[in-house]
Parts: C-alpha cells; sequence; structure tokens
C-alpha cells in the first residue's frame, strides 16, 4: 500500500480539546460547549465536511483552469444531517460569480459527484486499530 496522508491527536487535559498534526500543519479539535467542550475548535464533524469541501474546491478548480472556464469565485456551502434511521446525508451546494452555461454546470456536477474525497466517503475505508507502545511503568 502506499501512503495517502496521515494524522495524529495528543489530549491537552483540557476537557475534549486535542491537538491534530496533518501533514506538517497543526490544527485543534474540540466538542462543542452543550457536548461538554470548550468549543475551541472544530468538532470532528466540521473536519469531515471541511475535507470533502476542501476536495470539491480544489477539484473542480483544477477542471475548470484544464476547459479553460471561468469560475469567478468559487464558493461550495455543505450541510451534515442525520435521518430517522441515524444515516448521514450530505448536501453540497455550489456557487460560482462567472456566468457558466447550464451544460457546464452539469459537467461540474458530474465531476462532483466523483471527487477523491467523495468517492472516499461514499465507498467508505477499511478502518482497523491496534495497540501502541507505551511506556513501561518504573
Amino acid at each position: 500500500m502506499s501512503k495517502v496522508a496521515s494524522a495524529s491527536i495528543v489530549s491537552t487535559g483540557s476537557n475534549y480539546l486535542h491537538h491534530v498534526e496533518a501533514g506538517h500543519f497543526k490544527l485543534d479539535t474540540d466538542e462543542p460547549v452543550k457536548l461538554g467542550g470548550q468549543g475551541a475548535g472544530p468538532a470532528p464533524f466540521d473536519y469531515y465536511l471541511a475535507s470533502l469541501a476542501a476536495c470539491t474546491a480544489i477539484t473542480l478548480r483544477m477542471y475548470a483552469e484544464r476547459k479553460g472556464w471561468d469560475l469567478g469565485e468559487f464558493r461550495a456551502e455543505l450541510q451534515l444531517d442525520r435521518d430517522d434511521d441515524g444515516r448521514l446525508h450530505v448536501m453540497r451546494t455550489l456557487h460560482a460569480s462567472a456566468p457558466l452555461t447550464d451544460d457546464q454546470w452539469n459537467r461540474l456536477l458530474e465531476i462532483v459527484a466523483n471527487t477523491p474525497v467523495t468517492k472516499a466517503m461514499r465507498e467508505g475505508a477499511e478502518i482497523n486499530s491496534r495497540r501502541g507502545d507505551s511506556p513501561s511503568a518504573a
């Protein structure tokens, strides 16, 4: 297998606030106050949507550039909802400030349905866990 990405997380001792390293970037994550956190950073599902939004914007920008299309300012708004059966649903709404034809919009909607993160989220990923080494007790 080839590595696609890596991340690590370390607790801070302050409720649910944790420090994340994703690649060489440092981020914080927390839960909202209403869930016992401090609201000191995005919650895990916020990062879930953010990763999909980022992949959406980058993929569509790359595609538009290859086609010579001007998107102007591109914006994607994403919302995550849970239905009565507990299933998650993402609604992704796309906006471009430049005028696009219906054919261009239809093609962008086809492309966005197959971004790498969209496919990973839709198809799922095998997730395994294992115990790591612990410092020995002295």
